[in-house]
């Protein structure tokens, strides 16, 4: 047998995902990549390591059992190398982060520092749905997440990051007065929600109920980029986190719509689970986080005072 790490890796990956297409987001490479490296490690074996029923793949029992062997054979891979870097002084390790999807825009610049500091550290970083990240928190697979809402029926302790500010959004092709518009603006544009479960839709569901705004519910969409494309695209409105669109408000393909009551506002909160022992790394990371977290916020996110 000739297998490569790679093709333990892209297989292992595919078994975690059920997926093709998501093994291929998570691992940033391209489905046809990961469909020759599935095909070439299923080469050398003569049993089938995953079945295509119709458009979904499942993993045969014997594809389970080498996708256990792989994890381990990947995990002391990386023991070797972390026994390298300890020889050397480094600090080494694993740190694993889910992110809720918005999130994607705020801890990139948390970590940046602290990984070019810490050259020893592999960083895993999950970028998912709420739902998956407060799984990962309660079967205690990561050291940290990132939410801008709190779980509720799970223990946790939090360091609150920075605001979250989430506004009333329009592509450029209407013109609205520069005046505070008041909740009525409502009953005239259609809305665009994002999914059942998003903490982005969470704050906007719960500010809605409170003010008993009459919305109109145009679609519901599974992405923060999703809803900015088609809010671009003149579908509808949104009310979107600052956070995910300086771009493209800086360009002009989105306006600020200004209403009375907003911008609405939740907090990014890093968060682990109540009495959780923490690797060296993790505890490492969260030093770093208390003592350079308002650093990191002036350094990357001032433009945000500006709305």
């Amino acid at each position: 047998m000739n297998y490569t790490l790679h093709q333990l890796q892209v297989f292992l990956k595919i078994t975690q995902t059920q997926s093709i297409t998501k093994a291929a987001e998570e691992l940033h490479l391209t489905q046809p990549a990961v469909s020759i490296q599935l095909r070439n490690l299923q080469d050398q074996f003569e049993i089938p390591l995953t079945e295509v029923i119709g458009r979904r793949i499942f993993i045969t029992d014997f594809g389970k059992e080498i996708a256990v062997a792989a994890e381990r054979i990947l995990n002391e891979v990386h023991a070797i190398n972390y026994k390298t870097l300890a020889y050397k002084g480094q600090l080494i390790g694993r740190l694993k982060i889910t992110v809720v999807s918005t999130g994607k825009y705020v801890m990139p610049y948390f970590l940046s520092a602290f990984l070019k500091q810490h050259r020893g550290i592999e960083l895993v970083l999950d970028v998912t749905n709420k739902a998956r990240v407060i799984e990962s928190l309660e079967k205690n697979e990561v050291d940290f997440s990132l939410v801008s809402v709190l779980p509720e029926n799970l223990q946790v302790e939090n360091i609150e990051l920075m605001e979250n500010k989430l506004y009333l959004v329009g592509n450029r092709e209407q013109h609205f007065k520069s005046q505070l518009h008041n909740n009525s603006i409502f009953e005239e544009i259609p809305l665009i929600y994002r999914e059942a479960g998003s903490g982005t839709r969470h704050v906007m569901e719960r500010y809605i109920r409170q003010n008993s705004l009459p919305v109109i519910k145009k679609m519901e969409l599974t992405s923060n980029e999703a809803v900015k494309q088609a809010v671009i695209a003149g579908l509808g409105y949104s009310i979107m986190p600052l956070i995910g669109i300086k771009n493209e408000l800086n360009n002009g393909d989105l306006q600020i719509i200004p209403v009375k009551g907003f911008p609405i506002e939740s907090t990014w909160n890093l968060i682990w689970l109540k009495n959780k022992s923490f690797s060296p790394v993790a505890n490492s990371f969260l030093d770093y986080i208390q003592k350079e977290k308002g650093k990191t916020i002036q350094e990357w996110f001032g433009w945000l005072n500006q709305f």
